[in-house]
């Protein structure tokens, strides 16, 4: 699983022109399934996420999470976080998850995040979608549940 992390003062996505999800300062997640990915591989790195302490506390140090701000979550999927560049010019997504599968591991993840945040937006998987965000920092984390050491 790969997550893009931006922390936000705002963020919203659209889908032909009208907004289907909107959230004030918090957390927008741009996250991909692979086919090995699980649902603890979700849950595992959901929690991590959401525990990450990337807000500033009241001496300008990132020691708050989202819990301590009383943050909200914005989640989009994003298959293309799976790209293979290696080749030519035209990326590749082999390492993606089947729609299906990816499906449910996102869905997943949208109502992992609930348990974190009282206001948790998402997109439409496959949709094609409009992101709009105000980048707080910016602050902005890549998370690959591999990298981390994180399995289901």
């Amino acid at each position: 699983m790969k997550v893009v992390l931006q922390r936000v003062l705002e963020a919203s996505v659209t889908i032909d022109g009208k907004t289907v999800g909107s959230i004030g300062r918090g957390f927008l997640l741009l996250v991909g399934a692979a086919d090995t990915d699980t649902m603890e591989t979700a849950d595992k790195m959901t929690d991590k996420i959401c525990k990450l302490r990337i807000f500033e506390d009241e001496n300008g140090k990132t020691n708050l999470s989202l819990a301590d701000v009383g943050g909200e979550i914005l989640v989009v999927s994003q298959f293309t976080l799976f790209a293979d560049c290696r080749k030519g010019n035209r990326p590749g997504f082999t390492g993606a998850g089947a729609p299906d599968w990816a499906k449910q591991v996102y869905e997943h993840v949208v109502e992992r995040c609930r348990r974190y945040a009282g206001r948790v937006e998402h997109g439409e998987f496959g949709a094609d979608m409009k992101v709009s965000l105000v980048n707080d920092g910016p602050f902005t984390l890549i998370l690959d549940s591999g990298e981390l050491g994180i399995r289901g």
